[in-house]
């Protein structure tokens, strides 16, 4: 596939129920063997099963969101082992899996798919016209 925003992620940032700049925004490392997803239907993070989540971030820093473009601080999971992972899976937390919207799928980048062997695993956000990604 390709790297996309949830339609229903792109309905919450137009209905103001997701906010870049000021929501706990995460990131999962996902195995796409476990996780199927549906950018067009998925919307909060309970849809993304527990066997398909590899690793979990802390809450993004340094986020931007200058022309339309979402931007932050580039992410370390520690000490990762679990199933090869195949995609990021972005999303606002807001401490309720059933109501915590799915923003953003990564599936293309460098680095993807990633064999967790106990070590830390750096995602490096593109740092080009897009960023993270651009609405």
């Amino acid at each position: 596939m390709a790297n996309a925003v949830y339609d229903k992620g792109r309905e919450g940032f137009l209905t103001g129920t997701i906010n870049w700049s000021s929501d706990t925004i995460k990131m999962t490392l996902c195995d796409a063997a476990d996780y199927v997803k549906n950018l067009a239907t998925d919307q909060y993070y309970n849809i993304v099963t527990v066997a398909g989540r590899v690793a979990t971030s802390a809450a993004f820093t340094s986020k931007t969101v200058t022309a339309g473009v979402a931007d932050a601080a580039d992410v370390t999971y520690t000490t990762v082992s679990g199933d090869v992972s195949e995609e990021l899976v972005i999303w606002k937390d807001t401490t309720v899996e059933s109501t915590s919207p799915l923003i953003c799928n990564i599936d293309t980048a460098t680095g993807l798919p990633v064999t967790p062997n106990g070590g830390d695993i750096t995602v490096q956000f593109d740092n080009g016209a897009n960023k993270i990604f651009k609405l």
